[in-house]
């Protein structure tokens, strides 16, 4: 007999189906749906999986664009105890192809065919008699991390992970019925995933594009008079560019609420998103799909306390030996972190427990039925240290370390002092093998317009109209802004094009290390 105490993501429905009843809740295009025909879609195509033979613990695959068609999908696998695995419409065919060897999925969705789910559903257009069910282990979703080396995992979600994310973020951001939230971040992401659910549990309406386009986005939040919307940095540029381009020095008052996450804003973009959306309460959220999306939460502008926090690469106050950080802020109130560190440094590698962990990486998980928060300790690869106020610096990644000279040099420290120069727009920093220092700190620099490289190797005539870098005028600008010796860069790289990433905009490090090496043994005299 199934325990309908635990949680379950499709709890949501009898709101929906009760209190949002008649309310619109989905808008896509010129299609609207109420609460409870949002709901009815949800349970025809259950029952509609339930003919077709999915059983409880089945992997259900979506390879497609947001839609209101999607979320209805993910509900319905989740109703008959099956588990989504969302997969990114970026892919390339030989991601795709790994995914599917992960995940094993009994059936594979894709928007290609839409017309079979609508046919799906209308044929099962009655009650349905099976209640929810739970998966093993109450697994619910495979989503696969960005990878920024090697193949994708799939991160496999509890219910439990997913519904405690939902309230943290109904509590800390401010979710509920009256919000008309943009869906910006593709479904088939951690970050675009458990915003839409905190929003299905709170029973707002959902704006939702196929992918986010800025244009398109103004224009929704103009014509629906949208409340809330999450971004990441990417995102929040084309938003103030477009606002800029079309010569608009204030966009929309209806935003109230705008969560970023996959990386922080710069003081720059904070304040140009401040004069974009006045009204708006802007926070920024750390964490990662091993998580279930946010650890911490920070408020970086409050309109009704008129207050802007802008934290960045700097010393945290009374703290005496402490290396410089980002702050990211306080973690959520069902979120525990710790610092693991030797007992002479209080910086470490960041480890987390509680609900919200993911029960393992699908086809690793333990086979034992221990619970994934049994003393048990996620590292989340990244080092920082916890201030007397409780937040938490972030420092640099475990794996991006750099050792140099017997000493410790985390690349995100250098790149931030490096973007603080008016002539760079993008930094990486990585280490190359070095006889005498092990590792040789190198950063690879991307210039802005009108800015040139001066190094005696150039051969780009001096324009009295540019300005002018190299890499002495860096090396004592990172000695200006107090960046210890050893981590002053010995070698930079103008690099021409734009730095690798991956799908989810994450940096290939990696790469950039690799096609560094080929340069260094293809012209040894330029580095």
């Amino acid at each position: 007999m199934a325990n309908y105490s635990k949680a379950h993501i499709c709890q949501c429905l009898s709101r929906l189906s009760t209190v949002r009843r008649s309310s619109t809740v989905m808008i896509m295009g010129e299609r609207r749906k109420t609460g409870i025909e949002f709901v009815e879609g949800v349970l025809g195509l259950a029952h509609g999986l339930i003919q077709l033979g999915l059983k409880p613990g089945d992997v259900v695959a979506i390879s497609a664009l947001n839609s209101d068609l999607y979320l209805e999908w993910l509900l319905a696998v989740a109703y008959v105890g099956g588990i989504t695995a969302p997969f990114n419409y970026r892919w390339s065919l030989e991601e795709a192809r790994a995914a599917l060897q992960v995940a094993k999925p009994t059936i594979l969705v894709h928007d290609a065919t839409g017309l079979t789910t609508e046919q799906l559903k209308r044929s099962c257009k009655r009650s349905l008699t099976a209640d929810y069910l739970w998966a093993p282990k109450e697994a619910a979703i495979i989503c696969f991390t960005s990878g920024t080396t090697g193949r994708p995992k799939g991160v496999t979600l509890s219910h439990s992970a997913l519904v405690v994310q939902s309230l943290a973020k109904i509590a800390i951001v401010g979710y509920g019925e009256d919000d008309v939230y943009l869906h910006t971040a593709p479904l088939c992401h951690i970050g675009g995933i458990s915003s839409a659910l905190a929003l299905l549990m709170a029973g707002g309406c959902h704006i939702l594009l196929p992918k986010f386009e800025a244009k398109l986005a103004v224009e929704s939040i103009d014509q629906h008079s949208v409340t809330s919307l999450i971004t990441v940095p990417a995102m929040m540029t084309d938003l103030i560019s477009f606002y800029r381009t079309k010569h608009i020095s204030v966009g929309s008052k209806s935003v109230k609420k705008v969560l970023n996450g996959a990386g922080g804003l710069s003081s720059g973009l904070i304040k140009n998103a401040i004069e974009i959306f006045p009204r708006a309460k802007l926070l920024s959220a750390y964490g990662m799909t091993e998580a279930c999306s946010s650890l911490t939460f920070m408020t970086l502008y409050d309109p009704a306390r008129e207050s802007c926090i802008q934290h960045s690469y700097a010393n945290s106050s009374n703290l005496a030996h402490k290396p410089d950080g980002i702050c990211v802020g306080k973690p959520a109130p069902h979120i525990e972190i710790r610092i693991a560190g030797d007992d002479l440094s209080c910086i470490g590698r960041i480890l987390t427990r509680g609900p919200h962990l993911m029960l393992g990486y699908w086809g690793q998980m333990p086979s034992n039925n221990s619970s994934p928060t049994d003393e048990c300790w996620l590292d989340t690869g990244d080092i920082g240290h916890i201030d007397d106020c409780g937040n938490i610096w972030l420092v640099g990644r475990l794996k991006g370390r750099i050792k140099s000279g017997g000493e410790n040099v985390y690349p995100e420290e250098v790149e931030a002092v490096l973007l603080q120069h008016p002539g760079i727009s993008a930094s990486v920093v990585i280490g190359l093998p070095d006889s005498r220092l092990t590792e040789m700190v190198v950063a690879c620099i991307r210039l802005k317009d009108n800015w040139q490289w001066t190094d005696s190797s150039s051969n780009h005539p001096v324009n009295k109209n540019e300005h002018c870098l190299s890499s002495s005028v860096l090396q004592n600008f990172c000695r200006a802004k107090d960046l210890t010796a050893f981590k002053i860069p010995k070698k930079f790289v103008v690099w021409k094009n734009q730095f690798p990433m991956t799908t989810t905009g994450k940096l290939r490090r990696d790469q950039v290390r690799a096609e560094l090496m080929s340069y260094r043994q293809l012209s040894p005299s330029r580095l």
